[in-house]
């Protein structure tokens, strides 16, 4: 199962490829009723929470091109930004706290090595607030912003962190 979590994640990028560009030939060319994607989007949130600005979203694609232009992480900020319109990321936003399938830290396996919030990019934005293994800190999967990326389970070095129902 970790096998196959680190192969997508490190796969995100073409998945996100494939489905957004798919998505929005589906939309532009068929005529696909943006209700059918609201309610998939929906859909998707009730179980894996936050995961269709990451995963399937032709914005979210366009926002991950931009992000990848800056090394310095000044245009990562802007990702949280466009979603400001998208009814899709507030619903699903909401069903993080919610969701099925959630992120979860061991913390008898934990070594507080801090590789996932240097992974995550919440942690980077409000490294203060947030964070995936300090206890008194706001955990990034529960949050609102989090688009399950799952760069933070795939990276941690010992299994720790898991996403699971």
């Amino acid at each position: 199962m970790r096998k196959t979590l680190k192969f997508l994640v490190s796969s995100r990028i073409m998945i996100l490829s494939v489905l957004g560009v798919s998505l929005y030939l589906a939309i532009a060319e068929y005529h696909l009723s943006l209700w059918y994607v609201l309610v998939a989007g929906v859909g998707l949130g009730v179980v894996f929470g936050k995961v269709f600005c990451r995963w399937v979203c032709p914005m979210g694609l366009i926002m991950e091109m931009l992000m990848g232009l800056s090394p310095d992480g000044k245009i990562r900020q802007m990702y949280q930004y466009h979603k400001v319109g998208c009814p899709i990321a507030w619903i699903s936003g909401f069903l993080n706290k919610h969701s099925i399938f959630r992120i979860k830290l061991n913390e008898d396996t934990c070594k507080n090595c801090g590789i996932c919030d240097r992974k995550c990019y919440i942690v980077a934005m409000e490294p203060t607030n947030y964070s995936l293994y300090k206890p008194s800190a706001i955990k990034p999967g529960d949050s609102y912003t989090c688009s399950k990326c799952l760069e933070c389970v795939a990276s941690c070095p010992n299994g720790s962190l898991t996403y699971k129902i």
